[in-house]
């Protein structure tokens, strides 16, 4: 796994309430897959905001969408309205070509 950029790690423990059960040592290498699910599912608006400018929205999208389009239980982990309204709005934003 690459090692996440110093701005991703400080986001992670801005936010590291919502990974309670990743020992504290290991929440700033948690892998992006992890971090969008989770900003997705459980954190605030803000969050998935500055998530967009830290990561970019295209490759949010791209995480997101091999994430759920991979299998059934990782597509599971989102809960249904999220997985809904990310859908169309990175359907809507995000090139088309990272599906």
């Amino acid at each position: 796994m690459n090692e996440n950029s110093p701005e991703l790690k400080a986001f992670i423990r801005e936010n590291a309430f919502l990974f309670w059960y990743t020992p504290d040592s290991e929440k700033e290498n948690i892998s992006h897959e992890l971090l969008v699910e989770h900003i997705f599912n459980y954190g605030s608006l803000d969050a998935v905001r500055k998530l967009f400018s830290i990561m970019g929205i295209e490759n949010v999208a791209k995480v997101f969408f091999d994430a759920t389009t991979q299998s059934e239980r990782k597509k599971g982990n989102y809960h249904e309205l999220t997985l809904n309204y990310f859908t169309l709005v990175l359907s809507g934003y995000a090139s088309r070509n990272i599906k």
